[in-house]
């Protein structure tokens, strides 16, 4: 069922994904609830239902929320399960008989089939099949969008059903009375069954978000007696729909409704969250807490300007191959927002205690609920690899550990560690596909939390690839200092321009050699390759030098393109002049533009400008006679009928 509005063309991929199912028509149906659309997307979804018979059309006027239509849907459903999607979502082809076939194998009453969505490594949730999930011990509180496979026996039995309208909140009461209420949740983590599109936004006043919260902690008393599980449960709202909506972006940037949330939330965390629940918090979170019940929003809005902004630092030491495997030493470190560490304060018996990265008046937290030395110790980094091109996100096996480092009178933490890619079973089921892929870390477990592409200054990968796999894999920096590997360059020419940043020059007397890093040795040496410089901007005078790659020293140095170009202090055909210069690698007949500028001064200095885009090949230009010539009255017709005169008399 798909709950539509306006989507224009951003449904075609949901639609297509519906109703191209690799079940059979009569075994499936597709409801579509439209809510009011007045884009065309009604007269289309009932000219798609008249050609299928499997097809459904709801029409409802306008609310401004799934929910109804979701409602009328699960009325006017038939089968024996209903799975739920939105407008700018995709199935994969054989979602719908994967799901069906596994939940009627373990009888559940929900199936949360494998999602993907942010680009991020998939939830924990999804490391692996569970025909019997746990909601705490199985990570389903990160799963609570509608996108579910549910038996429609069971809502109706139950009394399951979404509110008339709502927001976020409402639709995860929906979800979680179905998991507390269910006798039965599977988890499929295998292959991706829907890829989630961007999710509209229906926005909710402080007063609808704090009766939604109440709802939704309504849902929980009913379903949990009293104890730790519902204290779990009320915690993980208590940090997400509470504590970050007093630290967000909107909240510190605009007033308008900051009094107004403030108060509400206020009020429902007196009444329904006790104190006990800030054991369960995160440091920062519980000095949140501890403000918002003292009734100080001046030192709340302070707090949250001065943890804005906070993010993860994780940087590349050494990339080395090593018995057959790329390995990537990696240091992680959350920073503040102003760009300096976060700091912890040594305590007694080599304990650490969080500091507040601004005075908080009449608000001391005291040593043991300011205590983060557990935290810190469960601090660990997780890396993945996104393929720039597809989206699709693979894990790296990892070792790491914690490191305390002296900071003045404080203690910085630091996670580091290593991680390993082997890119011809780096998949379960066969090897890395090639292309394009970003280095991404994920630190998680400890008193911050934080994601971020891996940078740091340019080094060099030692040993060489082929050696090992048989499949070049070149690590490459983009030009602001971001990890990347390239599996499988299309081309030697390719693989050194992505490396080609890291290029050296040496003075002679009467020339320069310009040093270009090559990441491996082409088979058989490779064809001969030059080294073509041409005068920025117009690229009419250009320098070509004959290069020479040489192999680098198996694990210990890179291999090295060198080229001796010739160079005049005076403008002269054939030599490097004062002035900016593109460099192109010429091989085979063809060129690639490099990652770098070559910059002459007047007084003979050349020096290598770093960041510069790989240039176009420059366009070919008629002489300079035959452009004036353009100029004289009449002449360009004469050109133009004079073009056919040499083919005319070049033999065949």
């Amino acid at each position: 069922m798909v709950p539509v509005h306006n989507p224009g063309d951003t449904a075609d991929a949901c639609i297509r994904s519906v109703i191209e199912q690799s079940m059979a028509a009569e075994e499936y149906e597709v409801v579509f609830a439209d809510d009011g659309s007045d884009d065309g997307t009604a007269r289309r979804l009932d000219v798609i239902a008249e050609s299928r018979s499997n097809v459904r059309v709801l029409h409802l006027p306008r609310i401004g929320s799934p929910m109804r239509g979701r409602n009328a849907a699960l009325e006017a459903a038939r089968g024996e399960y209903v799975y739920m999607l939105d407008q700018g979502d995709k199935l994969d082809r054989t979602a719908l008989a994967r799901m069906y076939d596994r939940a009627v194998q373990t009888e559940a009453d929900v199936l949360v089939g494998r999602l993907a969505g942010d680009d991020g490594p998939a939830p924990a949730a999804f490391s692996r099949d569970r025909q019997r999930a746990d909601v705490l011990g199985d990570g389903l509180l990160s799963l609570l969008t509608p996108h579910k496979l549910y038996r429609r026996a069971f809502l109706v039995a139950e009394g399951i059903a979404f509110p008339g309208a709502g927001g976020p909140l409402a639709e995860q009461a929906f979800v979680l009375r179905a998991y507390l209420r269910a006798a039965t949740v599977t988890v499929m983590a295998g292959e991706v069954c829907c890829h989630l599109g961007e999710r509209p936004e229906y926005p909710v006043g402080p007063r609808a978000h704090a009766a939604e919260l109440d709802k939704l902690l309504d849902v929980i008393d009913e379903s949990v007696p009293r104890g730790r599980k519902r204290d779990r449960l009320y915690a993980h709202w208590f940090r997400t729909a509470v504590l970050r909506r007093l630290g967000g972006t909107r909240f510190t940037s605009s007033s308008a409704d900051r009094s107004l949330a403030f108060t509400t939330l206020r009020d429902i965390v007196l009444r329904r969250f006790p104190g006990r629940l800030d054991h369960y918090m995160p440091v920062q979170l519980r000095a949140r807490a501890a403000l918002l019940r003292a009734g100080r929003l001046d030192q709340l809005v302070a707090l949250a300007h001065a943890l804005r902004g906070t993010f993860l630092r994780a940087e590349i030491k050494s990339v080395a191959w090593r018995d057959g495997m790329l390995v990537m030493n990696l240091t992680g470190e959350i920073m503040r927002g102003d760009g300096t560490p976060t700091r912890f304060l040594p305590h007694e018996d080599n304990r650490l205690l969080w500091t507040s990265p601004l005075p908080l008046d009449g608000l001391r937290l005291p040593p043991d609920v300011a205590d983060v030395t557990a935290a810190v110790s469960r601090t660990r980094f997780e890396v993945y690899i996104r393929h720039e091109a597809t989206g699709a996100v693979h894990m790296l096996p990892v070792s790491c550990s914690v490191v305390r480092v002296p900071y003045g009178d404080a203690i910085r933490v630091q996670v580091t560690g290593t991680a390993t890619l082997d890119a011809a079973s780096a998949l379960p089921g066969g090897t890395l596909p090639s292309g394009l892929w970003e280095v991404h870390m994920r630190l998680r477990g400890g008193v911050h939390q934080g994601r971020a592409r891996v940078a740091g200054d340019p080094v060099h990968c030692t040993g060489s690839p082929q050696e090992h796999t048989g499949r070049p894999v070149v690590p490459w920096w983009s030009d602001h200092g971001e990890l990347g590997l390239c599996v499988e360059p299309r081309s030697f020419p390719e693989s050194v321009v992505l490396v080609s940043t890291g290029t050296t020059v040496t003075h002679g007397r009467d020339h320069v050699f310009v040093v270009v890093p090559v990441p491996y040795m082409p088979p058989g040496g490779g064809s001969p390759a030059e080294l073509v410089l041409r005068q920025a901007p117009d690229g009419e005078r250009e320098v070509c030098a004959p290069a020479l790659v040489e192999p680098g020293l198996p694990g210990h140095t890179a291999g090295r393109l060198i080229a001796r170009v010739p160079m005049k202090r005076l403008p002269r055909h054939g030599f490097l002049a004062p002035g900016a210069w593109v460099p192109f690698l010429r091989m085979d007949d063809e060129e690639v533009g490099l990652r770098f500028g070559v910059e002459m001064s007047r007084g003979g200095r050349v020096e290598i400008r770093r960041g510069v885009v790989p240039a176009p090949l420059p366009e070919r230009r008629d002489p300079l006679l035959k452009r004036i010539a353009r100029r004289i009255p009449g002449a360009r017709n004469m050109v133009r009928s004079s073009r056919p005169v040499p083919r005319r008399y070049t033999p065949n």
